[in-house]
């Protein structure tokens, strides 16, 4: 039975329509129904709600006007996508062309410290939330090897690392555009573990890294920690690296090899269109340039298929591609690994063991039972579309309590945003503010090593979107207008003196 516009059925009362209506919108606005999911039949919510019929088919009608609900013939009533509004993208970045020794060191503490804070509302690191993830079937494979694996589960377990996992990252990389062995792979202690063992293969003290900017402070500390210079390059939010600037950058300097987030940068979000990605292998294949292509978040498209990764062109055997299971599944189990390529596959493999000697094993093989009976796919499956819709109410709460002018990245895929504040306001002071309210961020000067991005934030949406976190939002934004109206107060004075 459907509301019919032209004769709208009798309520028994002026309000109680409104009230069950208001009911379904809260539901519809708090996620609890989902765009396409078909809310209760008009006699269920009636059984349900204790009213009558004509007044759920007016409710029903009310929300159908709102464009939150639609009929469909012989099937009921379905939560409509929301029409959403977001603001505009920042432009691409413009970095000094300059390579430079890192210090980034002194700007870390405050955003570590509250990682682990339950107090705290977590938009500052990129971890994902414990409810997310699979924790208790992981609980339940770790104590079942614990119990089966015997004196497996207590040596070690030198390089290439676990046999297991090692075929398990194999046979996914044709997802990617890669067809791999596991005799490629190399398995780490995290992604950044992966990532510093390619940068010491590849480079040394006083060589020049090229990456995006803005990048992930944790790459910067790796190339700090191994006395390397950075070169930041301009990049876009949507397509990555500006290839015109590395290229001309490759014929004015030695550059020593590039580092690239190329599927759903951090923080940017930027996803490398697959031309893009062959250009820039080419590029690099004819400077005899590697490439080190970190694909953590590549598992996290919130749409349509999973991006192919820049190896998938690689023709020279230049490109290490990294990876972990930190964003997916669990970032405690420290499971990474590495495919650096022939040309690099025997210095990463001593370079691990004299790092670390072999990585942890039960977590290893966690995973890779995971991977191969614990339903991985249908796990990521459920994680990026909850991604995708946290990212996109966070988007709209910035757009709905931010000062005029802010600007934040839409990515589609991963769970971070890059925010840019009007000129006058300053990430470091927002941060000191916002944990005085027990709020976490990440200011935009932790993402370069010039310094640069004082007016941008980035913001996680790797926890549950709630009342909590838009409340934080709201805050956020308010602490922002509070800075700016300040400033003006102080420039008015000024010109006033």
């Amino acid at each position: 039975m459907h509301a019919d516009p032209s004769n709208p059925p009798a309520p028994e009362s002026d309000h109680l329509y409104e009230k069950v209506a208001d009911k379904i919108a809260q539901l519809i606005a708090q996620g609890d129904l989902r765009a396409g999911e078909r809310i209760p039949s008009v006699r269920r919510m009636s059984s349900q709600q204790g009213v009558s019929i004509a007044t759920v088919l007016q409710a029903y009608l009310v929300l159908e006007n709102r464009g939150m609900i639609a009929a469909r013939p012989k099937s009921g009533y379905y939560v409509q996508p929301r029409r959403r509004v977001f603001p505009p993208e920042p432009a691409m970045s413009k970095p000094a062309p300059t390579a430079t020794l890192v210090g980034m060191s002194g700007l870390m503490g405050r955003l570590i410290e509250a990682v682990n804070d339950p107090a705290i509302l977590p938009m500052g690191a990129a971890c994902p939330s414990p409810q997310l993830l699979p924790t208790q079937k992981l609980n339940r494979i770790l104590a079942s090897l614990s119990r089966q694996a015997g004196n497996d589960a207590v040596e070690y377990d030198m390089p290439p690392g676990c046999p297991a996992l090692r075929r398990q990252v194999a046979r996914r990389s044709l997802d990617w555009g890669c067809s791999l062995s596991s005799d490629d792979i190399v398995t780490t202690t995290g992604g950044m573990e992966a990532i510093n063992l390619c940068l010491r293969a590849v480079a040394g003290p006083g060589d020049t890294i090229a990456l995006e900017s803005p990048t992930y402070f944790g790459i910067l500390q790796s190339i700090e920690s191994l006395g390397m210079k950075a070169l930041e390059l301009p990049s876009h939010p949507r397509t990555g690296v500006c290839l015109e600037t590395l290229e001309g950058e490759l014929k004015r300097q030695k550059i020593s090899a590039v580092l690239s987030v190329t599927n759903f940068n951090n923080p940017l979000g930027s996803c490398m269109p697959d031309n893009h990605k062959k250009q820039l292998t080419e590029l690099l294949a004819r400077a005899e340039v590697p490439l080190i292509e970190d694909d953590i978040y590549g598992d996290l498209a919130h749409h349509g298929p999973r991006p192919k990764v820049a190896r998938a062109w690689d023709r020279q055997g230049l490109v290490l591609l990294c990876g972990s299971y930190s964003k997916t599944l669990a970032p405690g189990y420290r499971v990474g690994w590495v495919a650096p390529g022939p040309r690099f596959l025997q210095k990463v493999k001593h370079l691990k063991y004299t790092s670390t000697v072999a990585s942890a094993s039960l977590p290893q093989m966690a995973v890779a039972e995971f991977l191969q009976n614990g339903g991985y796919d249908h796990h990521v499956r459920t994680l990026r579309a909850t991604y995708g819709e946290q990212v996109n109410r966070m988007c709209e709460a910035i757009g709905e309590h931010f000062p005029s002018g802010t600007r934040v990245t839409r990515p589609a895929g991963g769970f971070v945003l890059w925010v840019e504040l009007p000129k006058s306001v300053n990430s470091l002071q927002l941060q000191d503010d916002a944990m005085r309210h027990r709020i976490s961020i990440a200011p935009g000067p932790l993402f370069s090593c010039q310094q640069r991005y004082t007016n941008f934030v980035r913001l996680s949406c790797g926890h549950p979107w709630s009342p909590r976190m838009e409340q934080g939002i709201e805050t956020l934004g308010r602490l922002a207008q509070e800075q700016l109206d300040s400033r003006a107060r102080a420039g008015a004075g000024a010109a006033a003196a």
